[in-house]
This record gives C-alpha cells, sequence and structure tokens, in this order.
C-alpha cells in the first residue's frame, strides 16, 4: 500500500498516511517565548492544520503523546487541551510525560496519529 506523506523533508514530514491512519510528526510551538498556554494552543492550531491536509480532524484522534518541559506545566496545558478536545466530546488515549524538549525556551510538543475520515 501506497505512502502518503504531509510536507515532506529530508529530516522529516508533518504527517505519513499509511492504510487510513495519520502519523503526525511532533508539533512544536511557532514562538517558544510564549508562555505554556499560549505554546499549547499554537501546537494545537498546527495539529488542526495538519489534520486537515491528511483528511482528518481532531474527533478522529486516536492517541496523543504529550511532552512537557516540566510538569508544573500540567494544568496549565490541560486548561487548554481540555477546550481543544471538549469540542470533539470524547478524548482520544493519552499519555503526557516530563521531558527535555530540542531547545530549552520548548514547553510542549505534542505527537497525535489519527484515522484518516
Amino acid at each position: 500500500m501506497a505512502l502518503q506523506r504531509i510536507n515532506p523533508g529530508n529530516r522529516l514530514c508533518d504527517a505519513t498516511i499509511h492504510n487510513g491512519v495519520a502519523y503526525l510528526a511532533g508539533q512544536i510551538p511557532e514562538d517558544a517565548s510564549l508562555p505554556i498556554a499560549a505554546q499549547t494552543q499554537s501546537v494545537l492550531d498546527q495539529i488542526d492544520t495538519v489534520l486537515a491536509q491528511a483528511g482528518s480532524d481532531k474527533a478522529h484522534i486516536l492517541s496523543a503523546t504529550i511532552y512537557l518541559s516540566s510538569m508544573g506545566d500540567f494544568a496549565a496545558m490541560n486548561a487548554v487541551w481540555d477546550a481543544w478536545i471538549g469540542t470533539t466530546g470524547i478524548g482520544p488515549a493519552r499519555a503526557t510525560v516530563e521531558a527535555r524538549l530540542a531547545r530549552p525556551e520548548i514547553k510542549v510538543e505534542i505527537m497525535a496519529i489519527a484515522a484518516v475520515k
């Protein structure tokens, strides 16, 4: 079965689609100088965009992995996540872990896997 890649590059692509499933690359905020809530919203907006390009949306997310630079940001990140995912009525399977991210100013990175509509 053929693979479809969204915004492919030498190192990575935004998503790979195979057998009706979109595997999104980790998304980071466009402006890492912002506080955690704004960084989270930026990442979720990017996920919305990539999902749309893949022929999916947040209601079809099967699982998400959230990486936080500090678990101290968990509540603030969750407030934004809950407002975003709340419009679907059902949250996906999810894990949240603390991790050292690619640059110290990045507070959140989110990967998602979604069914294509």
